[in-house]
């Protein structure tokens, strides 16, 4: 009875503009403002889509907005959700430390938000962050390179290109971090060789992870240090929309015998493809799936008054203190694996890889 009435008085506090999302939206569990940076990359749609699917399918309704790819629109939709009476909010933040302001309405609305993949810093208004272990995917990529490479039992020394992504994604600090705490030892050693110099996390670093960004940078580097016929051995590019921008700068303009090694992360459907023709050699699987059904699972815990689920109390951060924290675990693909991570699991289809 208690949570009878506990609901009633949200649901007439809220907005018309709330109630009237959907139909039924008044016999809903709540509503959930989900606030995703842009549908202009694959992943983001596909994290949009099942985290509105399985809160629906528990029973709330799903205020879902893309930014694309603007900070102002995200802090003006979340500012939207607030005024529209949203009683929680997932945030996949485009610039992680632009989003104060506004989440301090949030939090004097008294309205909870998880931090979604993306932490957001520098404001006390966040209560819990959803992600994967994303030191885990950098260093995952780190010691693929290794392996590939043989650095434990070759001298070398290979020519190695680093890209990396947004420098507002705090996610960046730990792929690339993961990824040069194992690679680093060997550029010391001289194994590993940077030939363009750009090692620095600033100097890797892509706008908005795009991939024309990317191929331009890249593009540059082949055009300085490998027109010669100096073979490049390997590139550590941190998710698939740089790697493809690898890839396509390789295309254009490098005609060396030895191909490099090409990582990757998300296992975009338009880089699926070059893993399978060896133009990429890995990327690191999310499944996002699995991240939606985690978050569904926070929110019901904290709608109902309780804690969320979480794995991680120490990593994260965001300068204000540490967010609780639950971390999915990513695996890496190959040709070796990709049928039974990506097919087999319903992930996509067989013919979405043609």
């Amino acid at each position: 009875m208690k949570k009878k009435i506990a609901l009633l008085a949200v649901a007439t506090a809220m907005s018309a503009a709330a109630l009237g999302m959907v139909a039924g939206a008044e016999e809903s569990k709540g509503v959930i403002g989900v606030a995703m940076p842009t549908q202009d990359l694959q992943r983001w749609n596909q994290d949009g889509s099942n985290m509105k699917a399985q809160l629906e399918e528990k029973g709330y309704t799903v205020d879902l907005q893309y930014a694309g790819n603007d900070s102002a629109t995200q802090a003006s939709q979340i500012e939207n959700m607030i005024a529209n009476g949203d009683q929680l909010l997932v945030v996949a933040s485009i610039d992680g430390d632009s989003l104060g302001t506004v989440l301090a309405q949030a939090k004097e609305a008294g309205i909870p938000v998880i931090a979604y993949d993306r932490l957001i810093m520098n404001t006390d208004a966040v209560s819990y962050y959803a992600t994967f272990d994303n030191y885990l995917v950098g260093k995952t990529q780190g010691e693929y390179l290794v392996e590939a490479l043989d650095l434990e039992n070759q001298d070398g020394p290979f020519n190695l290109e680093i890209i990396t992504g947004d420098p507002g994604d705090n996610n960046v600090n730990f792929f690339y971090g993961g990824a040069m705490d194992v690679l680093q030892p060997y550029i010391d050693e001289g194994k590993l060789v940077v030939p363009s110099g750009q090692i620095s996390k600033e100097e890797v670093a892509t706008a908005n992870w795009a991939t024309d960004a990317a191929q331009s940078r890249f593009e540059n580097i082949l055009s300085s240090n490998y027109a010669d016929g100096t073979p490049l051995h390997a590139v550590l590019a941190s998710n698939d929309s740089t790697a493809l921008g690898v890839v396509n700068a390789l295309a254009a303009n490098y005609s060396n015998d030895v191909y490099p090694i090409i990582t990757g992360q998300d296992c975009d459907i338009a880089n699926v493809p070059h893993i399978l023709d060896g133009t990429q050699a890995m990327s690191v699987f999310k499944d996002t799936r699995a991240l939606a059904a985690k978050v569904v699972e926070m929110v019901d815990a904290i709608m109902a008054g309780g804690e969320a689920p979480v794995n991680d109390t120490e990593t994260y951060d965001n300068g204000t203190g540490i967010i609780p924290s639950y971390l999915c675990e990513p695996i890496a693909v190959t040709i070796d694996n990709y049928k039974e991570a990506l097919i087999d699991s319903g992930y996509y289809t067989e013919d979405q890889l043609q």
